[in-house]
């Protein structure tokens, strides 16, 4: 049973940063794609970042080009999302989702999914 766990959320100021980590578990790592999405009160769950799992490409939303970096580490069957100059835009629950045969930022392609972690971000 495929099951992702995120953690790394919290609270800080505009300009500040974050890395948040999902360790997955029972699934294909190597041979798939994961990615970041993310979903503000009252809004719709959107693509922050998407990356291949055999070290291939890698898919950024343009509302975080140049301050979000995904990266993984297959030893640790875990994804990262780092997150610099954070905005109070960015305040959002952030979950990490895995898909097969699949590798983008397309909500209804992710079959797998974690509970989510909070980031908050003050002006």
């Amino acid at each position: 049973q495929v099951q992702l766990v995120e953690s790394g959320g919290g609270s800080v100021q505009a300009g500040g940063s974050l890395r948040l980590s999902c360790a997955a578990s029972g699934y294909t790592y190597s041979s798939n794609c994961m990615a970041w999405f993310r979903q503000a009160p009252g809004k719709e769950r959107e693509g922050v970042a998407a990356i291949y799992n055999n070290g291939g490409s890698t898919y950024y939303a343009d509302s975080v080009k140049g301050r979000f970096t995904v990266s993984k580490d297959n030893a640790k069957n875990t994804l990262y999302l780092q997150m610099n100059s954070l905005e109070p835009e960015d305040t959002a629950m952030y979950y990490c989702a895995a898909a097969v045969g699949y590798c983008g930022m397309s909500v209804r392609h992710f079959g797998y999914w974690g509970p989510g972690t909070q980031v908050t971000v003050s002006s």
